[in-house]
């Protein structure tokens, strides 16, 4: 097969180089050249051409047929997608390696009974995918696998197939004929994706694209492939922790607020459907540094467990120490503690941990972090029974927060005493709620009731 003739473009400034180039020389950044097709196409030398194919119409006059969603096996999978997968639609998965990416896709092929799905893998051999399965406990299903890395037989197959569902891992692995340069290269991944985009929409088939990411957290490629996708799906967790969260970024078909949690196992990964009852403390023991923080992911309230440890530091700068919990942040209710409240912290070691490894971006934990340093610098245990939910501004006001009233549900459904709210978080009924509902305006207040 003949190759295409192909030019390297300059992504930053658009100049063009018949050979790839480490430096533009037009603008001078690295890096930048990009493999792209070239088609000529000749002119016919006339300004009018004829209309022809489809001609635009108007909103009442577009035809809407029922489309009915692809229910997976996976509830937390369904949820996070919006009710199950559009077919036809395009969804990216991305992840750190080792996460669960495979296993995840493989458990979702395997769990879809009356459906003809096609898993085409361009990392692993057939035998290992069944060494797989075998592990999963789901050897026994209808699903065709197909080990390839050529995005024309994938084509082909798929034309012929004629699945439900295509499923490749990952698009990293594909290359296509039409371009000279690498598989995982910008230019395969941007044309492969588009060709792979073209067969879902033209034969109304669903695509599971599995992807790379970078060191830097990002996917692997072009930005432009989380433009064509109509999904993007983040599945990330420690590797040093069981627990893994299934995030949407973009969701042409649903909410971005919706998130998955797992459990990673020895087979496979186990949905979390109470994860509040998985990540606080079993042990009914008050303990110094601990506070419980109701916080809400998406639209999912859950309760997680806060450590502290305040140490006096042993060399002339103090440690600041977080894991799961913004660092400047941390560094900036410390600042408040010292300025607002009168704790001296400044020559203190601080280490904060958020307990089951997840990482919380909620600002309603805020409260929770602030109550938690102090008992342990001061060494008295707070009431397991009670939990917090607030932001701390900079003059040491609790500020309000959103969804007060999943997170009130949460924390009473969970059989804790009592909570400290916002004096802000104003129109809910508190007596609907069996639970002590504290409001506190400053964290003045907070510390007099908690550690009098």
């Amino acid at each position: 097969m003949a190759k295409t003739k192909t030019i390297y473009t300059c992504q930053n400034c658009g100049a063009q180089s018949p050979k790839w180039l480490g430096k533009c020389s037009n603008c001078n950044e690295w890096n930048t050249y990009v493999e792209e097709i070239v088609e000529k196409k000749q002119s016919t030398g006339k300004l009018s051409v004829q209309i022809s194919g489809n001609q635009p119409i108007t909103l009442e006059n577009i035809e809407m047929a029922r489309t009915q969603r692809i229910s997976v096996g996976i509830e937390e999978f369904n949820r996070v997608l919006g009710g199950g997968i559009v077919p036809g639609s395009l969804i990216l998965l991305g992840g750190d390696p080792g996460i669960g990416k495979s296993t995840l896709a493989l458990q979702l092929a395997l769990g879809l009974n009356g459906k003809k799905i096609l898993y085409i893998s361009g990392e692993e051999s057939l035998q290992q995918i069944k060494l797989r399965a075998e592990r999963l406990s789901n050897a026994k299903s209808n699903c065709l696998f197909l080990s390839e890395t050529s995005l024309e037989h994938i084509i082909a197959q798929g034309e012929q197939a004629k699945p439900e569902l295509l499923i490749i891992d990952s698009i990293q692995t594909i290359s296509t004929e039409l371009i000279e340069s690498s598989p995982g290269s910008v230019g395969q991944v941007r044309e492969c994706t588009s060709a792979i985009l073209k067969f879902a929409k033209k034969n109304h088939v669903a695509v599971v694209l599995i992807g790379h990411i970078t060191k830097e957290g990002s996917l692997a490629g072009p930005k432009v492939l989380e433009h064509m996708v109509d999904t993007v799906l983040q599945f990330e967790g420690d590797t040093n922790y069981m627990y893994r969260i299934l995030r949407s970024n973009k969701n042409r078909f649903g909410s971005t607020n919706e998130l998955g949690i797992f459990e990673m196992r020895s087979d496979g990964l186990r949905e979390i459907t109470n994860p509040s009852e998985q990540l606080i403390s079993k042990v009914n023991v008050d303990v110094s540094g601990t506070a419980i923080a109701a916080t809400v992911e998406g639209v999912r309230p859950f309760l997680i467990e806060i450590q502290a440890l305040v140490s006096s530091a042993a060399y002339g700068t103090p440690q600041r120490s977080s894991t799961g919990f913004d660092l400047r942040r941390l560094n900036m209710l410390l600042a408040v503690l010292e300025k607002r409240a009168g704790f001296k912290l400044i020559a203190k070691d601080v280490f904060l941990n958020i307990a089951g490894g997840l990482k919380i971006n909620d600002p309603a934990t805020d409260l929770a972090v602030i109550c938690s340093i102090l008992s342990s610098n001061i060494d008295i245990a707070i009431n397991h029974k009670i939990c917090f939910a607030g932001e701390v501004g900079l003059t040491g006001e609790i500020r309000a927060v959103s969804r007060i009233e999943q997170r009130i549900a949460e924390a009473a459904k969970l059989g804790f005493s009592r909570i400290y709210v916002p004096t802000l978080n104003k129109g809910f009924d508190v007596s609907k709620f069996k639970i002590d509902i504290v409001k506190v305006s400053r964290v003045e207040e907070v510390f007099k009731t908690i550690f009098a």
